[in-house]
């Protein structure tokens, strides 16, 4: 059973995104024309949470990435899961990690719980292509020279902010704050089922990276 500020934090989520999920309906996620704005948060919204938006907001855009990598992939020979590469992205952080002053075993958490929420949208769109082919896409986004320099980049982003944020993610009450900042994000990002769902699963570790 997950320790109890876990727990917390996953069932405010929960309540937060389901919330979302009822006010946005079951249609995909905005597209980049179609996505507003990031919402300013409030200025009572910001004592609660803004010291953790900046991660949350990394991983709302690294979660994006997925329906590019699914285009990229779906209909071909490469598979969903590819354990030698994300063994060297796990390899990658934590010996950035090192040079943060961060645990790196708890930062590679973090960033196996975005790995794991990748595949899972991943599969749910492979599911819902499959089953809806109107819906399947027309465009086949290029790995290499598109999607993975712009997971690069988040990789980058995400690190700094977990350095960042590492007093924040410390302290007890980090639980509450993240599922707050977690639902500003899947609203601004208009965040349909599936991608809460993969936004829950890239969660769990935030709040638990401890010193080395």
């Amino acid at each position: 059973m997950p320790p109890r500020p876990l727990r917390s934090t996953l069932t405010l989520l929960s309540t937060l995104t389901t919330a979302a999920t009822l006010a946005l309906g079951t249609a995909g996620p905005a597209t980049a024309a179609e996505r507003p704005a990031p919402v300013r948060h409030t200025t009572a919204a910001n004592g609660v949470a803004s010291s953790l938006s900046s991660v949350t907001e990394l991983l709302a855009q690294r979660l994006l990435l997925a329906d590019k990598v699914a285009a990229a992939k779906y209909g071909t020979d490469t598979p969903i899961d590819d354990p030698e590469r994300e063994a060297r992205i796990l390899d990658d952080v934590r010996a950035r990690a090192v040079g943060l002053g961060l645990a790196p075993d708890a930062v590679a958490a973090v960033f196996r719980d975005q790995i794991e929420a990748n595949k899972l949208v991943q599969r749910g769109l492979y599911a819902r292509w499959d089953a809806h082919p109107a819906e399947r896409p027309t465009e086949r986004p290029d790995l290499a020279k598109e999607v993975r320099p712009a997971l690069d980049r988040i990789t980058t982003q995400l690190l700094a902010a977990l350095d960042d944020t590492e007093r924040a993610r410390a302290l007890p009450s980090c639980g509450p704050r993240l599922a707050t900042a977690a639902g500003w994000s899947a609203y601004t990002h208009r965040l349909d089922a599936l991608h809460l769902t993969g936004f829950g699963r890239a969660l769990p570790s935030v709040c638990d990276t401890g010193a080395p």
